[in-house]
């Protein structure tokens, strides 16, 4: 089974994707922002990453930076959330993340951005 981790500081938002990828047999870690995804990736391996760009202690910007910089995880696919305007959405993209999804989103639409990275046994 393949491992989300999802850095999303509105629990209605976090929520929503969590119960949506447990429906598509994703094991989905929840975090609330960028310094508890980083303590999660030391802990544990991760598939992919879906973060958002605005949230406390660590904004989803630095956490790309971060990643991007870890031996273990510079080829993670990351995509980014955001409801935030075109040049938050570039910024991601130059720093390495690999696709981004608008706020407010759909299942579908997720789940096709994540097909582009994971396919699990029965897809």
């Amino acid at each position: 089974m393949k491992t989300i981790l999802i850095a999303e500081d509105t629990e209605s938002v976090r929520k929503f994707m969590q119960i949506a990828l447990k429906l598509s047999d994703f094991d989905v870690v929840p975090v609330t922002n960028g310094k508890s995804a980083l303590e999660v990736l030391s802990l544990t391996t991760i598939d992919l990453l879906i973060t958002d760009i605005r949230m406390p202690e660590i904004d989803g910007i630095t956490l790309i930076k971060t990643i991007r910089e870890m031996p273990n995880y510079k080829d993670l696919p990351i995509i980014v959330l955001t409801g935030l305007g075109k040049e938050q959405v570039q910024l991601a993209m130059d720093i390495g993340a690999n696709s981004w999804l608008p706020k407010p989103f759909n299942a579908k639409r997720m789940q096709a951005e994540i097909n582009k990275y994971l396919k699990q046994p029965n897809s």
